[in-house]
């Protein structure tokens, strides 16, 4: 079977599956939205979906992410708990609808909405893709960013210098990484899965490489005290995001193996070539046959 009949089927599965599933099947109603507190100014909260950044201080309250548009109420209400001052700002940190669902309703309760170039112009055109069995609607203009960005953007607030820099496409092309250099915490959004193989979502313009490009951008600056958060999974830190980046790095060798050796993609997946990280990595919803697909696809488009 060629990758051009592999990814559609595989991308409905994914992405157009994965998003309405969760929408589907879920009862928001007995959702409930945990805070965690990272630093002085700084707060992680749990809910459905990506995990949401809270940075709250004297000059209001910054969500970085906000989930689905149902929970926005109880987001709203672990907010105020966390420190009762006015929500202001929101960055995205991509354009999934786990991410960026509650942005209407945050920019109704006050909040000016951020996110980089890309995210706000694939909110504007949706995807309707009959091939891949997804539709996104295009986004109500009340739920876009009013300011984006290309490169990066810092945000002063609450004795913060909070920078939001764009990444090469590596979950999609409009994936943005925000740092808190006085709390030293860094959100990664989906760029980092702290327990499980990511999603590359390859129709959005995501690639494995960016994935790896953008772990080796933050490493550096990070200490082993930081608290790392990734868009789905528990806080991590500086050891757990280097285990992502090794992991990714020996995944993609060895799938890049079987691409150069003219393997088929079901070769490449009865290979096993994720087997060394699979009991570490392989355990949530995106399982490593399905995971090898994506690498094989992804590496494979880059061929002449």
């Amino acid at each position: 079977m060629s990758v051009r009949r592999v990814w559609p089927a595989l991308a409905a599965a994914l992405l157009g599956g994965l998003v309405a599933v969760v929408v589907a099947q879920t009862d928001f109603s007995k959702v409930e939205v945990r805070t965690e507190k990272l630093a002085d100014d700084v707060w992680v909260l749990y809910g459905a979906g990506g995990n949401i950044g809270l940075c709250s201080g004297p000059d209001g309250a910054m969500l970085v992410d906000d989930q689905f548009a149902p929970l926005s109420e109880k987001i709203l209400a672990a907010v105020k708990a966390a420190n009762d001052v006015p929500l202001r700002w929101v960055v995205n940190t991509h354009w999934h609808g786990d991410h960026v669902g509650g942005n209407e309703a945050m920019a109704a309760a006050g909040a000016t909405l951020i996110a980089h170039d890309r995210v706000r112009q694939r909110m504007i055109e949706g995807q309707d893709n009959k091939t891949f069995n997804r539709k996104v609607d295009p986004a109500p203009a009340k739920a876009l960013p009013l300011i984006t960005f290309n490169d990066s953007t810092t945000l002063h607030v609450n004795g913060e210098d909070a920078v939001a820099f764009h990444v090469p496409p590596a979950h999609t092309d409009g994936d943005v990484v925000v740092w808190f250099p006085k709390a030293n915490v860094v959100h990664m959004g989906d760029t980092f899965f702290s327990s499980t193989y990511p999603i590359i979502d390859l129709e959005s313009g995501g690639h494995i490489d960016g994935l790896i490009a953008t772990s080796e951008r933050v490493l550096p600056r990070i200490g082993d005290a930081t608290k790392v958060i990734p868009g789905h999974g528990q806080v991590s830190d500086k050891a757990g995001l280097q285990r992502y980046h090794d992991m990714l790095v020996g995944v993609r060798a060895a799938v890049a193996k079987l691409v150069k050796q003219k393997k088929s993609v079901d070769d490449a997946v009865a290979a096993k070539p994720t087997a060394p990280w699979d009991d570490a990595w392989g355990k949530g919803y995106m399982k490593p046959d399905m995971f090898t697909r994506i690498v094989y696809t992804d590496l494979s488009a880059k061929k002449p």
